[in-house]
């Protein structure tokens, strides 16, 4: 998976994660993948919500230890 633009948000709570990804998806063209990692347990659930509302894909979600994963396609 080719990632064009990675966002960081260990640390940060709801609803920072998705204000941050959705600023970053303005700036980025049709098809591009943005990742966003998060520390938020919330996070898997707020990003499948985000994804539904805004048309983009979800397109992956991992958790990796304490870590969550998202995967952004922009629509």
């Amino acid at each position: 998976m080719n990632i064009d633009k990675e966002l960081d948000t260990r640390g940060l709570n709801c609803p920072l994660p998705i204000l941050k990804a959705k600023k970053a998806l303005v700036d980025m063209a049709s098809g591009q993948l943005l990742r966003v990692v998060s520390t938020d347990a919330g996070s898997a659930r707020d990003f499948q919500a985000f994804a539904r509302q805004t048309g983009n894909d979800l397109v992956d979600q991992q958790t990796v230890g304490n870590e969550y994963i998202h995967v952004l396609k922009r629509r």
